[in-house]
């Protein structure tokens, strides 16, 4: 069944949502873990755990959204080659640099999530004709988070850089989490 463009819209705005709450979980307990010490394995633990226990709740509530999303998704699959490998750099990118200057991990990935997520809006608008909004808006807030991240990062009162890396990952939250906000109140 061929789903409305604001059911599409809506479908998306719960994925960000889950992603918002997953992320947001997995930094707080993350940086609990830290604190106290935890074995490395806990961080693979939590990261699986708050994303796997988050959509698995979503998905299992509403699971006539995955034909919606897995759609939307779709239309990246006509773009030509040198689009899609434009498009899977802006995403992977800034995400392999992480390996190369780990010291820059935390603006690394507000630009991963920011470039991939604006390309990708971009390339939606151009090629497939949907203004996903949601996505421009992840991309936008995710982008202004870097300075944001710089600023917490070299303020002479943190004296830890693990303050700067939560505040990264609480950035990417509330990014997603606006837009996923956004694509369910959107009225068109």
């Amino acid at each position: 069944m061929q789903q409305t463009p604001l059911e599409v819209r809506r479908a998306f705005g719960l994925l960000f949502i889950g992603v918002s709450i997953a992320v947001g979980a997995a930094a707080i307990l993350s940086e609990i873990a830290f604190v106290n010490k935890f074995p490395t394995l806990y961080y693979a633990i939590i990261w699986f755990g708050s994303f796997g226990i988050t959509f698995g709740i979503i998905f299992g509530i509403f699971r006539k959204i995955i034909p919606s999303i897995r759609g939307r998704m779709k239309n990246s699959v006509k773009w030509s080659r040198n689009v899609k490998a434009i498009n899977g750099l802006c995403w992977a990118a800034p995400f392999a640099a992480i390996g190369l200057i780990p010291s820059l991990y935390q603006y690394l990935i507000l630009l991963g999530i920011g470039l991939g997520n604006l390309s990708t809006y971009l390339f939606m608008r151009r090629y497939s004709g949907l203004d996903n909004r949601e996505q421009i808006i992840v991309a936008l807030i995710s982008l202004l988070g870097i300075p944001v991240a710089m600023v917490i990062d070299t303020s002479q009162l943190i004296t830890s850089q693990t303050i700067a890396v939560i505040t990264s990952r609480i950035l990417i939250s509330i990014a997603y989490g606006v837009g996923g906000v956004y694509a369910l109140v959107a009225k068109k």
